[in-house]
């Protein structure tokens, strides 16, 4: 009970932003992935790319995936640290 009321919602308070920051840091890092051969979304980008000779429009489509996935987490995050910070300044 007095984890569950106290601890913890404290603990979450201390844990969300780095915890956000790596996983939008392990996001972006996936795109390093493709170098070992894991079909990724830069490896796909890179087969398209190869296979309609259109570079340009397929790495910008790729960048801007990535750039949607990490942007939203971002502003996820921000939001739920603004609203815990109000409920402990009440």
């Amino acid at each position: 009970m007095r984890f569950r009321l106290i601890v913890f919602p404290q603990a979450i308070r201390t844990i969300m932003p780095p915890l956000g920051n790596d996983f939008i840091a392990m996001i972006k890092d996936s795109s390093l992935v493709s170098v070992l051969g894991v079909t990724d979304i830069t490896q796909l980008g890179k087969v398209t790319a190869a296979g309609n000779f259109r570079y340009f429009e397929t790495y910008n489509v790729v960048a801007l995936i990535y750039l949607i996935m990490t942007i939203t987490p971002y502003l996820l995050l921000r939001r739920l640290e603004a609203r815990m910070r109000e409920k402990q300044l009440t």
